[in-house]
This record gives structure tokens, C-alpha cells and sequence, in this order.
């Protein structure tokens, strides 16, 4: 009996050029970095020693195996350096996009899943922005620019909302260092510390029912200039993976 040829084996797809690997990403993390905290290379450094020599000195007083306390040590030194980068990371890239338009958008890219972000939906000449999120604690316009444009423009898109989602808590927030608004770097805590009134098969109908509405809008101009790169790429690393 004949034997049957082969199938041929199936060409491997390409890889994605704009898909950067895992340890480029911390490099070119490290690199963004340093331009804004030069000495994050000695930080990490004193990080990993403390954080190994406390994790050895543990390991070898309860267990007293020198071989275990040595891996365990490299591992809890390796854990907190890559915790500390990861924050001091973020804090650098936020400074860098701070007052730029759309740097909330940019920030808010460390939500985690369950949340839905819209950057720049209303947007004034003056490159005043409004950017939505939609999540668990409903729906949420995030001001960035001049309060007293910003005021009337806020007060636009609740009305908008309201139309359509008026079952629906809607939260206004202004990114700033003024009274009552939220820092940058304190953005991303301030919206998930909002509420959890809705749930996920709320966010459905919410999200079908804004679709709508932006439909019906006009053409947005959008701010002039490169808007900040998302900042989810620091996400595994803000939490030591």
C-alpha cells in the first residue's frame, strides 16, 4: 500500500513589526526613564540588594538551607525591583505628557479591563479637551484645559449624555493641580475609587446607547500636535511581571 504524502507544514505567520517584545519594552522603558530620573539606575540597584539580602536573611533564619535562601533572595530582589521600576516608570511617563492634550487618555490607558475610554470627544480651538470613560462607576467626563471653557463644554456633554443614558451616574472630573481638581498622575486611582453602580450588562446597553450619539456628531477637530502614546505597556510591569 501506497504511502501518502505529507501534508505540507503550514507557514508560520509573520511577526508583527510593530509589536515590541517583552525585554525591549523594559528597555525602552528604562531609556524614557532616565531622561526624567537619572538616577533610577542606583535606586533600582539599592532596591534589589535590600530587598535580597532581606529576603535571604529570612529564608536562612527559618529554614537555614543556604542554597534556598540564595534563590529566594534573588527572586524577592528581582520582585521589588521590577514593583519600583514599574511606579517610577509610570511617574516619568506621566510627567512627560503632562499638559499635553489628550494626556488623560494616555494615563487612563492603566485601567484594567471593564473599562471603555474615548479620548477627545468634544474639543474646543483652544485644544480644551473632554475625554469619556465608561466603567464601573458609569459614565465619566474628564476635563483637561481652561476651567472656564472647560465649565460650559462639561456641562454640554453631560446634557448629551443624560439624553440618552439618564438612568446612568454621570461623574465630572477636571484633571489640574487648582482646588477640587485631580492630578495626573492621580487620575487613573480617582476614576476607579468613583463607585461600582454599574454592571457589566449595564455597561453593554450604555456603551450601545452612546454609540448612538456619537454617531449623530459633527467632525471633531482634534488637537494639534502628537497626542501621547497609550501607557499600557507599563501595566505588567507596574505590577511586577
Amino acid at each position: 500500500m501506497a504511502k501518502q504524502p505529507k501534508p505540507p507544514k503550514k507557514a508560520k505567520p509573520p511577526k508583527d513589526p510593530n509589536k515590541v517584545g517583552r525585554i525591549k519594552q523594559i528597555r525602552q522603558s528604562y531609556t524614557m526613564t532616565k531622561t526624567s530620573d537619572p538616577r533610577i539606575g542606583l535606586i533600582l540597584a539599592g532596591v534589589f540588594l535590600l530587598a535580597a539580602l532581606a529576603g535571604f536573611g529570612m529564608m536562612l533564619l527559618v529554614f537555614g538551607t543556604l542554597v534556598f535562601a540564595i534563590v529566594f533572595g534573588v527572586l524577592v530582589g528581582l520582585l521589588a525591583t521590577l514593583i519600583v521600576f514599574g511606579r517610577r516608570a509610570q511617574a516619568a511617563a506621566i510627567s512627560q505628557i503632562e499638559g499635553k492634550p489628550g494626556a488623560a487618555a494616555a494615563a487612563l490607558g492603566m485601567l484594567k479591563r471593564g473599562w471603555k475610554t474615548e479620548p477627545a470627544i468634544a474639543v474646543t480651538k483652544q485644544q480644551d479637551v473632554v475625554t469619556r470613560v465608561v466603567g464601573p462607576p458609569g459614565i465619566v467626563l474628564i476635563g483637561e484645559g481652561n476651567i472656564n471653557r472647560l465649565r460650559p463644554l462639561l456641562t454640554s456633554e453631560r446634557r448629551k449624555h443624560e439624553r440618552v443614558a439618564s438612568e446612568t451616574p454621570i461623574h465630572e472630573v477636571v484633571v489640574g493641580h487648582d482646588p477640587g481638581q485631580v492630578p495626573l498622575g492621580k487620575l487613573t486611582r480617582h476614576v476607579t475609587k468613583l463607585g461600582k453602580d454599574l454592571k457589566p450588562a449595564q455597561m453593554t446597553d450604555v456603551l450601545a446607547r452612546i454609540k448612538a450619539l456619537d454617531a449623530n456628531r459633527s467632525a471633531i477637530p482634534m488637537p494639534k500636535g502628537p497626542m501621547p502614546t497609550s501607557m499600557k505597556g507599563m501595566r505588567g510591569q507596574q505590577r511586577g511581571r
